[in-house]
C-alpha cells in the first residue's frame, strides 16, 4: 500500500493530540507504530531504544541532555562510524555529509527531515516547569516515518494514552533491585556512592569534605561542558576516585558504576521558589544506584531528614502518582508583529490535560525588546520578527540577569537585522575576551558559560560571515577552558596519593615503597612522606583523615625497609651517631633515640624512636647499637674517672672522696668537701693527685675533664641524674668568663667548668691561677688590679670589679687625673740644649703582652698594651725595664719617631717630678702649677676583702645593715684592730683562728713566709 501524502497543519492556538502531523510535506505510513516503552530506571530503554534506530536506514533521537547526547553520540559512532551519525544540540554541530542518524537534545530536534525512526527519551519531563513544553510539542507533533518511541517513566501512561490514542504501551522490568539503607554520614560512605546535591555550593562542599575523608571526588554537573563532563565521568569509572559528586543530572539516563546513591538533600530551587522534590523525581535519581543486573541501595546523608516509609517504599516498589497534568505551548506561532508573536505564544489550550507553560527565558526576552523603540521599528515584516523570535531563543548560559541578557541579545539583532551577520572584529573581540585559563573554579565555569552563549551564536546558519572559522574558534576556546576547569576540579576536590593508598588497602596487597637517600618514602609512586631515622613523618600538607590513611599505608609498605635501614644504623661508624646537649641521640640528622637516668650515672639508659610497624627485631638492634655508642662516648671523654674508679690501690678515705669525685663526674666545689678534703692525709693526697685530681682552693677537679667535650657529656648526664626537663646548654668554647645564666639550676655552673661571681662566672681553673696572683696583694690595705689579672680573667676593669665582689672582696671606685705615660715632659726654656735632652730621653711606647699560662685550657691572649694599666694609673716612664719584664721584651728600642716636646709641666704629679717640692703641697696658683681647664680623667677600682660576697660599688654606700664587719673587728679594713686595739694580719683570704698549717694546701708557702718574716 502506498503511503498517502499529508500536507501541513495550518496550526490552531488548540493541540490536536490524536493527529500525526509532524513537518513540511512528510510522507507518513498510516500504519506508522507509535510504541511508549515505559518502565523504572535501569530497565535499558534507552539501549533499547538505539537498537530499535539502528535497525532503521535514518532515525533521529531526542535526549534530555547535551551530556547524555554526547553519551549515546559516542555509542552509536563506535557502532557505524563518524561519517554517518549527526551530532546537534544547542552548543554542539557535528553533521557529516551523508548523516544517517541524528543524536540530538529534545530542543535541538530537526523537524521535516522525514526520518524512518523518531525517538525521545525521558517523555515524563512533560510536567517539567522549565522545559515541559518543549518535551510535550514531541510528544504531540513529531513522528518517524516508520516507527516511533517514547521512552520515560510508568507515570505518563494515561497522558499518552490521551494524548496519542494510536500509541502502544511496552512496560519494562527493572533488571535489579533498588533498596532504602538510611541515613548513613559521609565519613562511612562505601565506595562506588554518588552524593546528589541541588546547588553548585552544595555540591562543592561535599566535594571538599570526600577529598579529605575518602581522598577525592568526581564532579559532574548540567552545567559543565560534555568535555569536562566526560573527563570528571571516565576519572570515576576508571577506578581513579570511588565517590561522585552531582546535581540531579546523574538521573537523566548518565550510565554510571554506582552501587549506592545518597541525597544530601531533598528540596530545590526550581527557578523561582525552593520546592520538594516529588517521589517520582527521588526515584528517577535514585535510580541510578544498580547498573545491569547489579543490585544498588539509595539514602540520605548530611542534613537532610530521613525519607518517610511511604515515600522510600514507592521509590522501592516504583510506584507513583500518574502524571495527568504536562507543560505545553501553541507551536503555530504568527509572525506579523511583535505583539502577535507574543499572543500566539500566550495562547491556551483546549485540552484539560494541556496546562500553559509559565513565561519561559525566551518569551521574557521578547517581551523585554519587543518594548524598545528601535527592535520595533525594525520588526515590521514577518522575517524580522521570526529573526527577533530566533534571537530570543538563545539561552542566557551567562545567568547574570534578565536586563543583561536583554542588553546582549539587542546588539545580535541589530547587527543581524542591519549587516545580515555579526561583525567579525566584534565578535573576535567577544571571544578573546573569555578566552584565559587562569583562576579558580568558579572564574573558570563563568566564562564557560560566556563562551557557550557564543558557540551556539557560531552554531546558527547564517549568522556569521564564515561560520567553519568562527565554530572553531569558539569550540577551541570551550575545549581549553573545559580542560583547565577539569584540571581545577581534580586539583581541588580529588588527593591521586590518597584516593590510590586507599584503594589499595582495600585490595589487601603488599605495596611497594621506595625510600630516596633524602628519607622521602613514595608508596605506589605516591609521595606520602618522609622516613626520619626509624620513625616515619607524613606529609604535613595532608589533612587529619588524609593523614591516617598515608601512615597506614606507609607503615604496611615500609617494614621491610625498616629492616635495611637497621642493619645499615647497626654498623654504623661512631662517628655517624652524636648525642645533643638535651640527651637525644641522633644517626645524621634524624632523631634516633634519647638519654635516660639510671642508678648509675656513667651508664645512662636507651630510649629508642622506633615505629612499632617496625618489629622488635628493629627496636632492639637499634638498642644495642646505641647502647655501644653511649658506652665509648663514657669511656673515651671520661677515662681518667673511670681509671680512678678501677683502681684498685685506693683505699680508705682517699676510695671514698674517689667515689665522691666520680659521683660529680669530677668537679666539686671545695665547700662542700671541706671536712673530707681534711681528713685526707699526704698519702692519700697523692695517691689522688697522680689521677690528676687537683686540690684547689675553690674548686677540686680534674683539669683533663674541663674540656668543651667532656663538659659537654657532663652537663647531660648530671641533667639526667637531676630529672631536669630542660638542660643546660655548655658554654662557648675558649671563654674565660660569661654572663651568668638566670634561672640555671643550682649547680650548673660547677658542671659547666665555671663559677658564678657576680653577674659572671669564671672558668675554675682560671679561678684558681686568679688565686694565686691575688695571694700575693695586700687585701687589707687594699689594691689595684694588675694587667696580669685582667688578661688571665679576660675582663674590663668595670668586668673584673663585678667579678671580685662575686668572689667576696670589696670594690671602690675611684678616679683621678690620667697621666700618660709614653711621654716625659721636660724642663723647656727655648734653648738647643733643651731641646736635645728631650731627644736624648728613652722612652719605652708598649708594654709586654701578658697571656694566660700555658697549662690553661682554651687560654686566652690578650694585648694589654691598648688596655688600661692595672688599677687605671700609668707611671712616668723608667728606662730601667721592670723586674717581671723579659729582657727580650724590655730590650726592644722605640720606632725612631721624634720625641714629643710638650710645654713645661702644669700638674702635681709632673711638677713633682722635676723640682723639691711635694706634689700634694702645690696648689693653684703657686708656681711652677698652672691650672688645665680640660684633664683627662680615669677609673680605678680598690680592692679589699669584705668577708662576704655582695655586689656593691663605693660609689653607691653599703646598703644599711649589710655587710658590716663582726663586732669588735673592722672588716679587715687598714688600721682595724680587736678590741685590745692590737693590729691584726691580712692576707688575700679572710683572717681565721690559728691552726696547724696542711702541707698539703696551696697557701701553704705563701703563709709560712709571712710568718717567717715576722
Amino acid at each position: 500500500m502506498r503511503p498517502r501524502r499529508l500536507r501541513r497543519s495550518s496550526g490552531t492556538a488548540s493541540a490536536a493530540p490524536c493527529n500525526p502531523r509532524s513537518g513540511r510535506g512528510e510522507t507518513v505510513d498510516t500504519h506508522a507504530r507509535v510504541t511508549a516503552v515505559l518502565g523504572p530506571t535501569n530497565t535499558g530503554k534507552t539501549t533499547y531504544a538505539i537498537e530499535r534506530m539502528l535497525g532503521h536506514r535514518t532515525g533521529i533521537i531526542g535526549l534530555p541532555l547535551r551530556l547524555l547526547a554526547r553519551e549515546v553520540y559516542d555509542r552509536i559512532v563506535a557502532v557505524r562510524g563518524p561519517s554517518v551519525v549527526a551530532l546537534v544540540t544547542g552548543e554542539e554541530r557535528i553533521v557529516p555529509p551523508r548523516t544517517q542518524y541524528w543524536v540530538c537534545t529534545v530542543e535541538a530536534m530537526p523537524e521535516g527531515m522525514g526520518a524512518d525512526f523518531v525517538g525521545v527519551d525521558e517523555i515524563q519531563l512533560c510536567a517539567d516547569p522549565e522545559r515541559g513544553h518543549v518535551f510535550t510539542d514531541r510528544l504531540l507533533r513529531m513522528r518517524g516515518l516508520h516507527e516511533t518511541l517514547f521512552m520515560g517513566s510508568d507515570t505518563m501512561r494515561g497522558t499518552i494514552a490521551a494524548l496519542v490514542p494510536q500509541a502502544q504501551f511496552l512496560k519494562r522490568e527493572r533488571m535489579s533491585e533498588l533498596t532504602y539503607s538510611g541515613a548513613k554520614k559521609i565519613s562511612r560512605m562505601r565506595p562506588r556512592s554518588a552524593i546528589v546535591g541541588f546547588s553548585v555550593e552544595n555540591v562543592y562542599a561535599i566535594a571538599e569534605l570526600i577529598r579529605r575523608q575518602k581522598g577525592g571526588a568526581a564532579v559532574v554537573m548540567g552545567a559543565l561542558s560534555p568535555r569536562t563532563r566526560n573527563a570528571q565521568v571516565d576519572m570515576y569509572q576508571n577506578g581513579e576516585v570511588d565517590f561522585l559528586v552531582a546535581t540531579d543530572a546523574i538521573g537523566m539516563g548518565l550510565n554510571l558504576d554506582v552501587d549506592h546513591v545518597a541525597f544530601s538533600s531533598l528540596s530545590k530551587f526550581d527557578g523561582r521558589r525552593m520546592r520538594p522534590l516529588a517521589p517520582n523525581e527521588l526515584a528517577q535519581i535514585a535510580g541510578r544506584a544498580g547498573r545491569g543486573m547489579k543490585n544498588g541501595t539509595f539514602g540520605v546523608t548530611g542534613d537532610a531528614r530521613p525519607l518517610d516509609d511511604g515515600v522510600a517504599r514507592a521509590i522501592m516498589d516504583h510506584q507513583f502518582t500518574p502524571q495527568n497534568k504536562v507543560q505545553w505551548r501553541n507551536h503555530a506561532l504568527q509572525f506579523g508583529s511583535i505583539d502577535r508573536l507574543i499572543m500566539s505564544l500566550e495562547a491556551p489550550s483546549t485540552d484539560e490535560r494541556l496546562v500553559r507553560a509559565r513565561e519561559a527565558d525566551d518569551l521574557r526576552a521578547l517581551k523585554a525588546l519587543g518594548d524598545d523603540a528601535e527592535i520595533t521599528a525594525r520588526c515590521t515584516d514577518g522575517p524580522s520578527v521570526r529573526l527577533l523570535w530566533d534571537v530570543c531563543r538563545i539561552p542566557d548560559f551567562r545567568g547574570i540577569s534578565h536586563a543583561e541578557h536583554a542588553s546582549l541579545l539587542e546588539m545580535i539583532f541589530n547587527y543581524l537585522h542591519q549587516r545580515g551577520s555579526i561583525p567579525d572584529d566584534w565578535l573576535a573581540r567577544q571571544i578573546k575576551r573569555i578566552d584565559r585559563t587562569d583562576g579558580d573554579i568558579d572564574a573558570l565555569s563563568k566564562r564557560l558559560a560566556f563562551v557557550r552563549t557564543w558557540t551556539y551564536v557560531t552554531q546558527r546558519k547564517g549568522w556569521t560571515n564564515d561560520e567553519t572559522h568562527w565554530r572553531g574558534e569558539a569550540r577551541i576556546v570551550e575545549d581549553r577552558l573545559s580542560d583547565a576547569l577539569h584540571e581545577r576540579l581534580t586539583q581541588r576536590f580529588v588527593d591521586r596519593r590518597t584516593s590510590v593508598l586507599l584503594r589499595r588497602l582495600g585490595q589487601k596487597e603488599a605495596m611497594v615503597a621506595d625510600v630516596n637517600e633524602t628519607g622521602e618514602v613514595t608508596v605506589e609512586g605516591e609521595f606520602v612522606g618522609k622516613l626520619e631515622g626509624f620513625r616515619f613523618r607524613a606529609d604535613k600538607g595532608a589533612g587529619s583523615a588524609e593523614t591516617k590513611t598515608i601512615k597506614s599505608a606507609a607503615l604496611q609498605a615500609l617494614a621491610p625497609q625498616f629492616h635495611l635501614r637497621a642493619d645499615r644504623f647497626y654498623n654504623a661508624p661512631d662517628t655517624e651517631i652524636d648525642f645533643t646537649e638535651q640527651g637525644g641521640l641522633m644517626w645524621g640528622e634524624a632523631a634516633v633515640g634519647k638519654l635516660v637516668a639510671t642508678q648509675d650515672a656513667l651508664k645512662p639508659g636507651i630510649e629508642v624512636f622506633v615505629d612499632d610497624i617496625a618489629g622488635p627485631e628493629v627496636i632492639q638492634k637499634v638498642q644495642r647499637r646505641l647502647q655501644h655508642f653511649i658506652e665509648r662516648k663514657v669511656a673515651a671523654l671520661f677515662e681518667p674517672l673511670i681509671v680512678m674508679q678501677k683502681d684498685e690501690t685506693l683505699t680508705g678515705l682517699a676510695r671514698g672522696f674517689a667515689f665522691q669525685m666520680v659521683e660529680n663526674f669530677g668537679v666539686i666545689p671545695r665547700a662542700q668537701v671541706a671536712d673530707e678534703v681534711k681528713a685526707l692525709d699526704q698519702d692519700a693526697r697523692g695517691a689522688l693527685r697522680k689521677h690528676g685530681i687537683r686540690f684547689g682552693q675553690f674548686t677540686i677537679f680534674m683539669p683533663l675533664l674541663l674540656k668543651p667535650a667532656p663538659t659537654r657529656l657532663r652537663l647531660v648526664l648530671w641533667s639526667l641524674q637531676k630529672g631536669l626537663s630542660e638542660f643546660p646548654e655548655s658554654p662557648p668554647p675558649g671563654l674565660v668568663t660569661i654572663p651568668v645564666e638566670a634561672g640555671a639550676p643550682a649547680g650548673a655552673d660547677t658542671m659547666s667548668g665555671y663559677r658564678n661571681a657576680g653577674t659572671r662566672a669564671i672558668r675554675i681553673d682560671m679561678l684558681e691561677r686568679l688565686a694565686d696572683m691575688l695571694r700575693a696583694e695586700d687585701s687589707r690595705g687594699g689594691f689595684e688590679a694588675k694587667a696580669d689579672m685582667l688578661s688571665i680573667s679576660g675582663t674590663t676593669l668595670e668586668q673584673f670589679a663585678d667579678l671580685m665582689e662575686g668572689l667576696g672582696y670589696r670594690a671602690e671606685k675611684g678616679e683621678r687625673v690620667k697621666v700618660k705615660a709614653a711621654d716625659t715632659v721636660m724642663p723647656h726654656d727655648g734653648t738647643e740644649q733643651a731641646m736635645d735632652a728631650a731627644a736624648d730621653t728613652d722612652v719605652p711606647e708598649k708594654s709586654e703582652a701578658v697571656t694566660a699560662p700555658d697549662d690553661a685550657p682554651d687560654k686566652p691572649v690578650m694585648d694589654v698594651a691598648a688596655e688600661q694599666p692595672a688599677g687605671g694609673v700609668t707611671e712616668a716612664a723608667d728606662p730601667t725595664p721592670p723586674a717581671d719584664v723579659p729582657e727580650d721584651v724590655a730590650a726592644i728600642p722605640d720606632d725612631g719617631a721624634a720625641p714629643i716636646i710638650e710645654e713645661p709641666a702644669e700638674t702635681p704629679e709632673v711638677e713633682a717630678a722635676i723640682s723639691d717640692t711635694p706634689a700634694e703641697e702645690l696648689t693653684p696658683g703657686t708656681e711652677p702649677y698652672a691650672e688645665v681647664a680640660d684633664q683627662e680623667m680615669e677609673v680605678f677600682y680598690t680592692f679589699t676583702w669584705a668577708r662576704a660576697p655582695r655586689r656593691q660599688n663605693a660609689d653607691r654606700g653599703a646598703p644599711r645593715g649589710k655587710g658590716k664587719p663582726p663586732r669588735g673587728k673592722k672588716g679587715g679594713k687598714p688600721g682595724g684592730g680587736d678590741k685590745g686595739g692590737k693590729a691584726q694580719n691580712f692576707s688575700s683570704k679572710p683572717p681565721r683562728k690559728e691552726k696547724a698549717i696542711d702541707p698539703d694546701n696551696p697557701f701553704a708557702a705563701a703563709l709560712m713566709g709571712l710568718k717567717s718574716d715576722k
